[in-house]
């Protein structure tokens, strides 16, 4: 009687939370504009109705009252601002929502038979490609984000490398002079800057290679995912892909008949709901860790190198004068190359870029001379 009481319990929880949804989303389907849009909205409604049906079904067949309730007061407070403010206004939220109940359903037996994970995580996916800039609109900057391939863009290649660079500069920069305000000798103020290059060069290393490769483990789980989702609920896949291309702007029959011709192939499916879906290159998963581990050590390993250079040639007070004018030049240099990224003006940027490496390399020579001085 108790399991029979905590099943019924968990079953209603399970109907209340698909009377939500589908409360939602019919509200965001009023509200929306766009008639791509608003039949998306409506269509994930009129799923979340279906599986309302389902655990009402299962609480007729545990001998409990199946009466469906009104929604909940958090999906009337949503649908009445979307009612107020618009479908943009809640969107964010229902996309978080979406994706924190997207795994709920992955230990309960009976929706695993009948496949509502999977179905679940697809409404996931495809709020996620509605959230997303041009979410209406077949472009190619919109194709190239849901599938996966900004990640390879020469852009963000270029601002990863911007950034690598200076990581090493403003750090080592920092030990170098933290180091020459204790008092330091030259040869040891070279040889700290020359052990920060190297330890932070490899530890930057290490950690894209574990990133990559991490991302790259997770890639090859979704996908296996994805795989097993294809042969158990063929037609939840086909329907998710037809709603995704219907949020891109394609209208529903060409949605769906594109839909159809891509899961014709399995191979050609599995290939196109991991980028549709995931946004992965299932051939490139996010890239080489080695690539990515050897580029992120010469990048940092660069900038680190600035401010120990003037340590090799000089000595005194003109070795310290040298990395920081050497160093500050090269800071200048990366900041008014953040322009790429940001598009204000270079010399604002450089000056800033500057400040903020000046000020960190500051502070440590003056820890340094205090403590050099607290240490004799």
């Amino acid at each position: 009687m108790q399991d029979d009481n905590a099943d019924a319990k968990r079953l209603r929880a399970n109907l209340q939370g698909e009377i939500d949804s589908a409360a939602l989303y019919r509200a965001l389907a009023q509200a929306e504009e766009k008639p791509e849009l608003k039949s998306v909205y409506g269509r994930l409604a009129e799923v979340e109705e279906r599986h309302a049906n389902f655990w009402q079904k299962r609480l007729s067949a545990l001998g409990v009252s199946a009466t469906r309730g009104p929604p909940g007061p958090r999906a009337r407070f949503m649908s009445w601002l979307v009612k107020r403010f618009g479908a943009n206004a809640v969107l964010p939220s229902v996309v978080s929502l979406e994706q924190a109940d997207s795994a709920q359903y992955d230990n309960q037996a009976d929706a695993v038979s009948g496949g509502l994970p999977a179905m679940e995580r697809s409404h996931a996916r495809i709020l996620e490609a509605i959230a997303g800039p041009t979410p209406a609109a077949v472009t190619g900057g919109g194709l190239a984000r849901l599938e996966g391939r900004h990640r390879g863009m020469g852009g963000n290649a270029l601002r990863a490398a911007v950034l690598g660079a200076n990581d090493g500069l403003v750090s080592n920069l920092s030990l170098v002079m933290g180091v020459a305000g204790a008092g330091a000798a030259e040869k040891n103020i070279l040889l700290t800057g020359m052990a920060g290059l190297v330890a932070g060069a490899c530890s930057m290393a290490m950690g894209e290679w574990l990133s990559v490769n991490s991302s790259r483990e997770l890639y090859e789980r979704q996908i296996a995912t994805e795989a097993a989702e294809l042969e158990a609920v063929p037609d939840e896949e086909r329907e998710e892909l037809a709603l995704i291309y219907e949020a891109k702007g394609l209208p529903r029959e060409q949605a769906q008949a594109l839909a159809d011709h891509l899961m014709s192939d399995k191979s050609t499916a599995l290939d196109t709901l991991a980028r549709e879906e995931l946004g992965v290159d299932p051939n490139e998963l996010g890239g080489s860790p080695w690539t990515a581990a050897f580029t992120s050590f010469g990048l940092f390993a660069t900038g680190a190198a600035f401010p120990v250079i003037p340590f090799v040639m000089l000595s005194g007070k003109s070795a310290i004068i040298g990395s920081l004018v050497l160093a500050g030049t090269a800071m200048f240099a990366i900041g008014a190359a953040t322009t790429v990224f940001t598009g204000r003006g270079m010399f604002v940027s450089g000056a800033r870029q500057l400040a903020v490496g000046v000020a960190a390399a500051a502070i440590t020579y003056i820890a340094g001379d205090l403590l050099g001085a607290a240490l004799q």
